[in-house]
């Protein structure tokens, strides 16, 4: 494999592009108008250009980007996360044009990529499920009847789902019929697949999910967990690797049982299967995504692997070099997703000028990221600017590390949940370990941020950085926050 096309943006397609050139492979990058001058595409050895800046009509563009491989001579397609990664027609496309897809087979997408074609593989192998409807439903008479069975409250599920769309809470009879609607309207809208099923809502969640690699010659392991119960809108804020709570002989049955997950769908590559535990540390099967995750970085920094390394040798036929035996956890990481958004007004994303971007350094500090000082965050995309990772020996010099990191970050231009990270890393829930899926519910509250602001001795909050004045030489520089709102920070003259 001596070229690969990365099909994706931004940070992920950078950190793959790093991997590849480190192995000797040449990248194409592709991008849209909004990314004409992003650092993948500067890094990348030849660039391809897709289209507008909507997803639909640049990064979606399958058949576009399979053609553009077969012009530039290219030996395989690295999905990267989200946008085709997990469209098993795409990675069928793909095999079909002659082209290694880095990532699983069609058949696995398409049986995990259906909630209900992935429990009922996972039943096969005697994977935990949380108890509920084993098909798609959507009689309320005959889901009422199953509600009754397991109890209220209950969970509504899209089949095709993710990110949180389709998903209701239903905590008593009488609002069964309502959300059952409302979640296969928006599934279909969503999805395209109005297919939804119910569970027995676990009321105190942690999400645990397990990484697992898989080679073509029979070969599979678990690198262990990540914790991502830290979350806001069903979506995760932050991770860490491993989680505070399992015992090793815990770790050990929910690797086995991820391992057997991968291997009822006959997986190939780097996958991740996530599960939900309750308060008495019972796990249940909740999903498998086939593709690389976002907070990878944190398994990379407690294993010493290289996860994208790894997923090329599988695509190349390679076998793993390594057994379950050789696999061992050496300290604790910590990844904290910095996005645009503004924690104070219920984590709405933002969009602005990256005025002032200055990267934290130091031992222990990772930053994965796909921006530059003076560039925009672009509306079509997800907000995410950055992946902010941190390790130590243990889970507390990675946390205070972490501190250290964010205060070191420097972001002007717009607001960022880098205030919310500090905010949790301080927090005795999270420092204690006793934490869940609501956290966010549970433990935050937006004037909490000024009383964070107020501890630290911030000179001056609630203000708006002072412009730019080219015209007597004057400029303003913001220390630890936004420019928009009320934050830690100190104004400089120059």
């Amino acid at each position: 494999m001596n070229k690969i096309l990365v099909a994706n943006r931004g940070e992920i397609a950078l950190r793959i592009m790093k991997s590849a050139r480190e192995m000797g492979i040449k990248t194409v990058a592709v991008y849209s108008d909004a990314d004409r001058n992003s650092p993948h595409v500067k890094y990348a050895d030849e660039a391809v250009h897709l289209g507008p800046p909507p997803s639909a009509q640049s990064y979606l563009l399958g058949d576009k980007i399979i053609a553009a491989c077969k012009e530039l001579n290219v030996d395989g397609i690295h999905p990267g996360y989200g946008f085709l990664s997990e469209n098993g027609d795409f990675a069928q496309k793909v095999e079909e044009a002659g082209i290694s897809f880095i990532g699983p087979k069609a058949h696995s997408m398409k049986v995990m990529g259906d909630k209900l074609a992935a429990k009922e593989a996972a039943r096969e192998f005697g994977i935990p499920l949380v108890p509920g409807t084993e098909g798609a439903i959507e009689d309320p008479v005959e889901a009422m009847k199953i509600c009754r069975e397991i109890g209220f409250p209950v969970l509504i599920k899209a089949s095709a789902g993710g990110g949180g769309k389709g998903m209701r809470i239903v905590e008593k009879e009488e609002d069964l019929e309502e959300q059952m609607h409302s979640a296969i309207s928006e599934a279909k809208s969503a999805f395209g697949n109005g297919a939804v099923f119910i569970e027995k809502y676990v009321g105190s969640p942690r999400h645990i999910e397990v990484q697992v690699l898989c080679d073509s010659h029979g070969n599979r392991v678990h690198l262990f967990e990540r914790e991502c119960s830290v979350q806001r809108r069903h979506q995760k804020v932050i991770e860490e690797a491993p989680s505070a709570i399992l015992s090793e002989e815990l770790r050990m049955e929910m690797g086995q049982k991820a391992v057997d997950v991968a291997r009822s769908c006959d997986y190939l590559g780097a996958g991740t299967v996530e599960f939900i535990m309750d308060e008495s540390h019972n796990f249940y099967f909740m999903e498998m995504n086939t593709r690389l995750q976002v907070e990878h970085p944190v398994t990379e920094m407690i294993t010493g692997i290289d996860l994208v390394k790894e997923q090329i040798r599988v695509a190349r036929g390679e076998a793993l070099s390594f057994s379950q035996e050789d696999l061992k956890i050496h300290g604790h990481s910590i990844e904290v997703r910095v996005y645009a958004e503004n924690a104070r007004e219920n984590f709405m994303p933002d969009i602005g000028n990256l005025r002032v971007y200055k990267r934290p350094h130091g031992v222990g500090v990772r930053v994965d990221d796909g921006f530059e000082e003076g560039m925009d965050i672009p509306i079509y995309y997800d907000p995410m600017i950055s992946k902010l990772v941190t390790y130590g020996k243990d889970r507390e010099e990675a946390r205070l590390r972490m501190l250290r990191a964010i205060d070191d970050y420097k972001i002007v231009g717009l607001h960022t949940t880098m205030e919310f990270a500090r905010f949790v890393m301080r927090h005795e829930a999270f420092i204690s370990g006793d934490f869940d899926t609501h956290f966010v519910n549970k433990h935050f509250k937006p004037e909490f941020l000024d009383a964070e602001n107020s501890e630290e001795g911030a000179d001056i909050a609630g203000m708006i950085v002072a412009k730019i004045m080219a015209d007597n030489g004057k400029k303003a520089e913001v220390v630890n926050g936004t420019d928009k709102g009320p934050s830690n920070w100190k104004m400089k003259r120059l």
